[in-house]
């Protein structure tokens, strides 16, 4: 039955011209969770676009947005948390009947545990309503270092909903790379970040992040999609970050 299903929802994937699957995302780098983590009573909003580069073989494209509210609720210094909600639409009314998308974090921050020690976090997003469909249920845990001059690295694993995810192959390792670069300006971020997995995330991006305040800046990030039947054509991304307070 569930052989079933998944070739259900990939025939449907694939009627409505392959939209993807963008997350319900919680602190990240561009495409994959970071570390980083809300503080507590502090609110981040996030309004996310990702643009089709191309047209799939109908010559639609399926882009997708997003709008997520993030909290902090923890108030210790040494274990931190994070939830959050998103309304993501993908121009699919089998995805988009079933917007709002759940996720949440625990974090340590860096030399938090012992001298040196690396931040650690364990998370989820992509909790949908919608079984089988937005239900993506991805479950991860990372590791990050940062290094003088060169930056911080990260590493990790996930595992998620095959059937949602449109493959059996649905875990796959989380990497990036991101550094300041206060050569430059302190305002200016650069990064790196690759999922696993030829499933609807796995994904490649690159990109910028230009602070132009103390709580707002924005992204500008390129996506390219493991495999593309799945996910949809790559994908140029906005994301404007706001804090509060």
């Amino acid at each position: 039955m569930k052989r079933i299903i998944k070739s259900l929802i990939m025939a449907t994937a694939l009627t409505i011209t392959t939209t993807g699957i963008a997350m319900a995302t919680p602190s990240t780098q561009i495409w994959i969770p970071s570390t980083d983590i809300q503080a507590f009573k502090t609110l981040h909003l996030g309004i996310d676009n990702y643009t089709r580069t191309s047209s799939n073989g109908s010559g639609i494209r399926a882009n997708v947005y997003d709008l997520g509210l993030t909290a902090g609720i923890l108030p210790f210094e040494k274990v931190q948390a994070e939830v959050g909600v998103d309304y993501i639409t993908y121009g699919s009314d089998a995805l988009d009947g079933s917007p709002i998308y759940f996720n949440a974090k625990v974090a340590t921050p860096e030399g938090s545990l012992f001298k040196m020690s690396p931040a650690l976090a364990v998370g989820g997003y992509g909790f949908g309503t919608k079984s089988d469909f937005t239900d993506l249920n991805i479950v991860y845990g990372l590791a990050a270092e940062t290094l003088p001059v060169v930056g911080r690295f990260s590493a990790g694993y996930y595992k998620g909903n095959d059937t949602a995810l449109l493959s059996d192959d649905d875990s796959g390792v989380l990497l990036s790379w991101d550094r300041t670069m206060s050569e430059i300006s302190d305002k200016l971020w650069v990064g790196v970040d690759y999922q696993g997995g030829d499933n609807a995330v796995g994904a490649f991006s690159f990109g910028a992040s230009w602070a132009f305040a103390k709580n707002v800046s924005v992204i500008f990030g390129y996506d390219i999609y493991n495999d593309k039947a799945l996910a949809g054509e790559n994908t140029f991304t906005t994301q404007l970050d706001i804090n509060f307070p």
